[in-house]
């Protein structure tokens, strides 16, 4: 059987790695890849990007299945291009992706369907955007309605901050049209945990828990990113804090949007905010699997990827159980110098080892030149360590991180932090 995954970043590596195991698989496309996975020869980088092409291209190779990484092919409408050819394509249409592509239509869906989440309110002028941040004081969050590739979310601790937000979003055009319409949202205090389901249309399942690390620098310090890294399991969500995000944001969601005639198909994710007294909110969703989450989480499952995601494309995810490696993933980020503003590229990779049971790097930033592997964007590898205990995760994924090499890279070194703590 032959696969198309659409995307090009660490989240593409390691779902087509994922899939390339599975017995019943003959050849897994990336489309267009990266360096890593032109390197990996269960996988076959293909140079288009254009969604009416991918479409030709699966129709002549007479690709089974195409699973779509990233948010702009899925707000671009991907999925409803390929239905519409009779095509089969796990992931959410045009219509029921807003829930990442507008934050304005997720705010208004949840507040429409009692699902908890920060007060908020919408602006596309200037001047009434500041005078409701002077109305509501700091610390308090303003973000670009569209999509922003993760950066489009500043969380202002002083009104200084939160003012010039607003300027860059709106009179600097800084995020070009994602940001011609911005969000600001209460400041909601706790930790933060990611919360990945599969969707039918009906039926859900859960993903493994993870926690992302969004900021910069280590201790939580620096500029939002897309991610600096993550881990699996996130202890922050007990069993019974599963349960209750389950039955209080998961399944009122894809009940409301099936309500709204939006039925939801694909990977919903729930980026949730966890106070003191245990009251999970709901901070974002977005309509793909999350990038650095995916790559720990898909180290750590065992169960054939494919046949889930059959049943996914089928309608019968309610067949399916997750089977999970034990043991904790940590996966680190190795960042270009110059991230998140101006990442530098070109800059020549070394000392990548072979992957192992213990640990395995997944490419995103990175391009083959001559056969020489170079950086090619802002995030350039997430290398995954797996553990008995989030500390053995850590040495294995750090003692990798400092045998590779490329000018400029930087890495937070404290992963897991808050899973150690």
């Amino acid at each position: 059987m032959k696969i198309l995954v659409v995307g090009s970043g660490g989240r593409e590596h390691a779902l087509a790695w994922k899939l390339a195991q599975s017995e019943r698989v003959q050849t897994v496309f990336v489309a267009p890849g990266n360096g890593g996975t032109a390197r990996d020869g269960r996988l076959v980088n293909v140079e288009i990007t254009d969604p009416a092409a991918l479409a030709d291209f699966v129709v002549a190779e007479g690709v089974a299945l195409t699973l779509v990484g990233p948010e702009g092919p899925l707000a671009a409408g991907i999925v409803n291009l390929f239905r519409a050819r009779g095509l089969k394509i796990f992931g959410p249409t045009r219509e029921a992706a807003q829930l990442e592509s507008s934050k304005d239509f997720a705010k208004a869906f949840m507040q429409r369907h009692g699902i908890p989440t920060a007060k908020y309110q919408t602006f596309s002028d200037a001047a009434s955007a500041h005078a409701y941040i002077d109305a509501n004081g700091a610390p308090i969050v303003i973000k670009a309605d569209g999509l922003a590739a993760g950066k489009g979310v500043v969380v202002a601790m002083s009104l200084d901050e939160a003012h010039q937000a607003v300027d860059h979003m709106l009179s600097d055009n800084r995020f070009g049209d994602a940001g011609a319409r911005i969000v600001i949202e209460e400041f909601l205090a706790g930790e933060e945990a990611s919360f990945i389901v599969m969707c039918d249309g009906r039926n859900v399942l859960a993903l493994a828990t993870s926690q992302d690390h969004k900021r910069l620098k280590d201790n939580d310090q620096g500029p939002n990113t897309g991610g600096m890294g993550a881990y699996s399991p996130a202890p922050i969500v007990t069993p019974s804090m599963h349960a209750r995000v389950m039955r209080e944001i998961i399944h009122p969601t894809i009940q409301g949007m099936a309500r709204d005639g939006i039925p939801f198909t694909g990977f919903l994710y729930a980026g949730l905010m966890i106070d003191a007294d245990g009251n999970p909110r709901t901070l974002e969703f977005n309509c793909r699997m999350g990038d650095p989450e995916t790559q720990p989480i898909m180290a750590r499952l065992k169960t054939d990827f494919l046949t889930v995601l059959d049943h996914a494309c089928n309608g019968s995810l309610d067949a399916v159980e997750l089977e999970w490696d034990r043991r904790t993933a940590v996966g680190v980020v190795m960042a270009a110098e110059g991230y998140p503003d101006s990442p530098r590229k070109g800059d020549i990779i070394d000392g990548i080892p072979q992957e192992t049971p213990e640990c395995v790097t997944f490419h995103a930033g990175t391009q083959l030149v001559g056969g020489t592997l170079q950086t090619s964007g802002g995030r350039v590898l997430c290398v995954v360590g797996l553990g008995d205990s989030v500390r053995m995760a850590q040495k294995q994924a750090y003692d990798t991180v400092e045998k590779i090499h490329f000018n400029g890279a930087q890495y937070r070194r404290d992963i897991g932090w808050r899973g150690v703590k």
